[in-house]
């Protein structure tokens, strides 16, 4: 018969696992699938979930318990108990030398800190059962599964952590750049980050992100991604103005080159610039120290001399050191709303770019204008040494 016992899995009481224990060793099979049952049914809604993992019987045991206590025929007992350990044996019982199997298996593959309390694995666990069993054992992959996370494994995806090697002089650099802008903006002259986002195609593609539409109907677009089936790219090249909390996206539809990137400027000067900063006599310019605006980049360089020359302001840059490209403000003050604005719109032709980036508004007060540029700018120029 079953014995009344008090509940100690109330919902709103800590349980008492090491009494649960105790409770559970003194009933036979039947009463304590009984019990478990009676207790999932008070938790309620993932009531199931819970006394497994607290009492460490399964969820089909916990199941079968529920389906006879709700039943109208009389509770009895099973016909034959098992004693204690009676049942099937645990496979690496039967077969201690399948955990040394399994471990050299494991340690093939692992990757990362071996003195860690988490590990992890390249190979799945179909393919560990397939090595296993290759071997003259039987295995399932759930049993695998089971006894990898025993031994401390679990599944993990890639985390970006590591920047690579830092400077020596890293800090150091940055206290540089941080102090060079506090005495442009003192003295009332701009300080100005700048970067090209990444090149988007232009068609019906999926671009990644969410937005609320009518349920079950979202928007159907290409399978494939290929250029080939675009009707152009969009290069967006940006300026943010940290002091006014504003920005320039020159959208070109070439090529990211450093004459299209100091064009980008220009056009930020002109629009913006000379109106924010009326008796500013340089400028600074934080960038990153590749591609089109990279510090080894001659055409860069010309460029921006004859930019100074024609403005005139006197020009400085401060590229950030390698790995670093994440502090550029641009990336966290501007590129990263313009990402949100569109998430989710597939950016059918050049007008939707530039209504999503000009409509894009931050809680600070973040504008952004976005500009069409249709020149077509060059590849392999070249610089030469005179």
């Amino acid at each position: 018969m079953l014995i009344p016992l008090v509940c100690c899995f109330h919902p709103k009481q800590k349980p008492d696992v090491q009494k649960t224990i105790e409770y559970l060793i003194a009933l036979n099979e039947s009463q304590t699938r009984w019990f478990v049952a009676r207790e999932a049914i008070h938790l309620g809604h993932g009531g199931i979930k819970k006394i497994c993992e607290l009492s460490g019987l399964s969820e089909p045991t916990v199941a079968k318990g529920i389906k006879e206590l709700k039943s109208k025929e009389k509770l009895c007992e099973d016909e034959r108990i098992r004693r204690l350990g009676g049942g099937r044996k645990r496979l690496d019982e039967k077969n201690p030398e399948i955990l040394a199997i399994l471990s050299d298996i494991l340690g093939e593959t692992t990757a990362g800190d071996p003195m860690g309390l988490l590990r992890w694995t390249s190979k799945s666990t179909y393919q560990i059962r397939d090595c296993i069993n290759a071997l003259g054992y039987s295995i399932s992959e759930d049993t695998v599964g089971r006894r990898i996370k025993e031994m401390g494994y679990s599944l993990q995806e890639n985390e970006k952590t590591w920047e690579g090697v830092s400077h020596e002089d890293r800090d150091s650099q940055f206290i540089y750049i941080n102090n060079l802008a506090k005495e442009y903006v003192a003295d009332g002259n701009p300080v100005i980050s700048v970067d090209a986002k990444k090149k988007e195609l232009i068609g019906n593609f999926k671009n990644s992100g969410r937005k609320w539409m009518p349920k079950g109907s979202p928007k159907e677009v290409n399978v494939y991604d290929f250029p080939s089936l675009s009707e152009g790219k969009a290069v967006p090249y940006g300026i943010c103005d940290i002091q006014k909390n504003k920005g320039l996206v020159n959208v070109g539809i070439s090529h990211d080159t450093a004459e299209f990137a100091v064009e980008s400027i220009r056009k930020w000067w002109f629009h913006f610039g000379y109106k924010q900063y009326p008796k500013a006599d340089k400028i600074l310019i934080c960038a990153d120290g590749g591609e089109s605006n990279g510090y080894r980049n001659r055409l860069w360089k010309y460029n921006l001399q004859k930019l100074s020359d024609e403005l005139p302001l006197s020009v400085t840059v401060c590229h950030y050191l390698p790995g670093t490209s994440k502090w550029n403000k641009i990336e966290h003050r501007m590129f990263s709303f313009i990402s949100m604005n569109w998430r989710g719109e597939p950016l059918m032709n050049l007008e939707t770019v530039i209504n999503l980036i000009g409509s894009t508004k931050t809680k600070t007060g973040l504008k952004i204008q976005a500009l069409l540029d249709t020149e077509s700018y060059k590849t392999g120029i070249k610089i030469s040494d005179k």
